[in-house]
């Protein structure tokens, strides 16, 4: 889920940054701390917005930075359970499909890419239903759920995140227009 949060921090602006706009400074260093950071409670910081407030500089002896208290905008992108995502196939393995759902890559395992036998074709590289001869394959727009997250790193690809796309609505694209199809004509 995507979410826009207002925080509130303290940010350290070194002396080679001193001739540039406090605010604008500021930005940079949010933006090199924090960026790509996993947090466990807010999810992955996609991007700091924009510096509300700054306020006066603080020097501390030894150190000739200043230190600002700051307000300022993030997005952030935290994967929850249940959510239904849209995403890419980006990779395929005989035991499942990587789906590339925001900033992360989740997993498709074999057993919830649909409700059929799956054979995994190493030669194309696809994923082939036995009865419905339904394929998946690199490229594919699909629709899952989440069913897993497991957050064990402040590195985002080090976390992961399992899905399924074994319920009704959901899948690739074209499954779902098919079934949406099928319905209307019943």
């Amino acid at each position: 889920m995507y979410k826009l949060l207002t925080v509130k921090d303290i940010v350290r602006i070194p002396p080679k940054m001193f001739t540039v706009d406090p605010k604008e400074a500021a930005k940079i260093v949010l933006r090199e701390t924090y960026e790509g950071i996993y947090d466990r409670d807010e999810g992955v910081v996609l991007s700091i917005l924009d510096v509300r407030e700054i306020g006066p500089g603080l020097i501390v002896p030894g150190d000739g930075a200043t230190y600002h208290d700051v307000v300022f905008d993030v997005l952030v992108w935290k994967p929850e359970m249940h959510e239904v995502v849209e995403g890419e196939v980006v990779d395929v393995a005989p035991y499942g499909a990587f789906i590339r759902i925001g900033p992360v890559d989740g997993l498709v395992h074999i057993s919830q890419l649909m409700d059929d036998y799956v054979v995994f074709d190493e030669k194309n590289k696809q994923f082939v239903g036995k009865e419905t001869r339904r394929t998946l394959q690199l490229g594919d727009k699909v629709r899952a759920r989440i069913i897993a997250v497991s957050i064990k790193s402040k590195v985002i690809r080090e976390n992961k995140v399992g899905l399924t796309m074994r319920q009704p609505g959901l899948g690739k694209e074209d499954w779902i227009e098919k079934e949406k199809r099928k319905e209307a004509e019943t």
